[in-house]
């Protein structure tokens, strides 16, 4: 018999993962129920249900719950996001094997170039609005770099890609045109990059990569790789662009860290592991369970929806008195990309180019802070600095 748990409200007014609530819920038991299921809170049980074979992908029937139609709602179905199975594990295999660690790593110098050209305007300066002036131009162009597309055409990629995080918000409806509009020009961009890549033998970038790759995935269709590359652009800008923000957040909060980054540049690999513990933009990963099922004494009915809430895992108690923010932590004690089947694929390019900006940005900023009027979106399912004006001292060497 499943026993008595805390009720979180996700739909209450200011409801946030790192609330009270959530941390007094943690310790009385992993488990709680929400208006849409349960919410599983610590870091030992949100690790091991990741991988549990009985839960799925749950964001698939997203569109359908919302009522909507038209082009993105049929993408999101055939999309990777939504298959499991025989079908998936090739999808995936196809796309790891063309983002392997390799070819990430030989995009490191554009990834520097493009984080170093952007911080040289803001020299000039003393204050910018960080998301539209660093953090998403940063994104779109690493995307831009990722698909060998001239650095120059990411505002168009960058805005469809953020259109299409719309769909998977509560008024989805409302945007729903956009959202179809968005989906049918990154799906036209894929197709025209598919064809570009079958006819250039020489090129090394992902797109050509996946084609070559493809060869040994005959049962992969040309519209299964335009999705592919359609999820990959979806996904890669607004973690970037998102997470990137909330670093400089956290910084903002903890401005010995900053220093300490400035005094020591190899702790930016840390601190952007450090920043998705602490503030990640994905809070939880949404899984529906397939079968009826009893765990650790809770009963799971098949179809109920589980949020795994991956922000109030990295919170856990048993991993110790962790510290709200610290870069000196070098362990991975989170599951901000996810897990098991469905892992993010593009976890390795997050990570790669995060650091390359964050490094820039340590050497050309001084010391900085947030001022009045940054907006953020809850702490709740995908979230991000909507708005978030800096005041800085910029290194004078930027100036020379």
């Amino acid at each position: 018999m499943t026993p008595e748990l805390c009720y979180l409200d996700f739909e209450k007014e200011g409801f946030s993962t790192k609330s009270e609530d959530v941390k007094a819920a943690r310790e009385r038991h992993w488990c709680a129920r929400t208006p849409y299921g349960y919410a599983v809170l610590s870091h030992h049980h949100v690790g091991h249900l990741l991988r549990d074979k009985r839960l799925r992908q749950g964001s698939y029937a997203w569109p359908e719950k919302q009522q909507a139609t038209g082009s993105f709602a049929e993408f999101w179905q055939r999309s990777i996001i939504s298959q499991e199975g025989a079908h998936h594990k090739r999808l995936r295999l196809l796309a790891t094997k063309a983002l392997s660690e390799d070819f990430v790593l030989t995009l490191v110098p554009q990834f520097n170039a493009i984080a170093q050209d952007l911080c040289i305007p803001l020299a000039t300066k003393r204050e910018c609005e960080f998301q539209s002036e660093f953090a998403m131009p940063f994104a779109g162009q690493a995307i831009c770099v990722l698909l060998d597309l001239p650095r120059s055409e990411w505002r168009p990629v960058a805005t469809w890609a953020s259109t299409l995080g719309l769909a998977m918000g509560l008024e989805y409806q409302k945007h729903q045109d956009k959202i179809n509009a968005a989906c049918d020009a990154l799906s036209a961009l894929a197709d025209q990059l598919i064809r570009r890549a079958q006819s250039n033998a020489t090129a090394s970038d992902l797109v050509r990569r996946l084609i070559v790759l493809h060869r040994d995935f005959p049962d992969i269709s040309h519209q299964n790789l335009i999705d592919l590359i359609v999820i990959m652009i979806f996904g890669g800008v607004d973690t970037t662009r998102s997470q990137l923000g909330f670093l400089m957040a956290l910084f903002d909060r903890h401005p010995d860290q900053w220093v300490l980054l400035k005094q020591n540049p190899t702790l930016a690999k840390s601190a952007i592991e450090e920043a998705i513990r602490a503030w990640p933009t994905t809070t939880w990963a949404t899984r529906e369970a397939t079968q009826d099922f009893e765990y650790e004494g809770v009963a799971f009915k098949r179809s109920q929806t589980v949020h795994l809430l991956v922000h109030s895992s990295a919170k856990d108690s048993v991993l110790g008195d962790l510290p709200e923010f610290d870069i000196r932590l070098r362990q991975k004690r989170h599951h901000g990309f996810g897990g098991g089947a469905h892992h993010c694929l593009g976890h390795f390019v997050a990570r790669t180019d995060m650091r390359c900006a964050l490094s820039a940005l340590s050497d050309a900023i001084d010391s900085f802070s947030v001022t009045d009027g940054a907006i953020y979106l809850p702490d709740r399912g995908n979230t991000s600095p909507e708005y978030l004006p800096l005041r800085y001292t910029a290194n004078s060497h930027l100036m020379a």
